[in-house]
């Protein structure tokens, strides 16, 4: 099942994408979100270095149905809001597929990532561009499943080797030092290892 990365422009008529334009520097990052009766209830993180004046343009919107100040440092304040106008949620919620949280907003643009078949991320975009977003894919990944890719044993010494130290840079453990501890010869390891690697590689190249 493909994993979608996208940056969504936010339409410009929505309070998130006026007020995080207004404030570039601010981030708005969303830490729960879920469409209500019409409207749309949501968490943020805000981080600002003007944070009084963000959260007081959320707090003077029509579209800010309620506003809660949960928590607020020097910089960062956590949110709770609701809206009339959660246009992301209701293309989410249209498309039936989960919005992976959480997830960051800023100057206008939303960073997302959702992991469906590609018959609804086609329904996702779909439906972004029916309620007016604009969208760039940053990339589109199939998941891939490492117990189908590599044996049982392949999967051992690979974690072996890992937890040996054996792909840091530099290097914690060598070969003979790999094989000696998973108890094999050393070429043994180096052949496992190296088709390991290609059947990885070309997995990640093909996908």
């Amino acid at each position: 099942m493909p994993t979608a990365k996208l940056q969504i422009t936010l339409p410009e008529q929505v309070w998130i994408y006026q007020i995080s334009s207004e404030y570039p520097e601010a981030e708005f990052r969303v830490l729960a979100a879920f469409p209500a009766e019409g409207t749309g209830v949501g968490l943020l993180e805000i981080t600002a270095e003007d944070l009084p004046a963000v959260v007081g343009a959320m707090d003077d919107r029509e579209d800010i149905v309620r506003l809660d100040l949960q928590q607020a440092s020097e910089e960062t304040a956590l949110v709770e809001f609701e809206t009339s106008e959660p246009l992301l949620l209701f293309s989410v919620r249209e498309a039936g597929l989960p919005l992976e949280l959480p997830f960051p907003i800023r100057d206008g643009v939303a960073e997302v990532e959702v992991t469906a078949s590609r018959d609804r991320l086609s329904s996702f975009t779909s439906q972004l561009e029916a309620f007016g977003m604009s969208f760039d894919v940053e990339y589109v990944r199939e998941l891939v499943n490492s117990e189908s890719l590599l044996t049982d044993r392949q999967r051992e010494l690979l974690g072996e080797a890992v937890e040996a130290g054996y792909y840091d840079t530099p290097r914690e453990c060598s070969l003979t030092e790999l094989a000696e501890q998973a108890g094999v010869a050393k070429s043994t390891a180096s052949e496992t290892l190296h088709r390991v690697e290609e059947k990885i590689i070309k997995e990640y190249v093909e996908g």
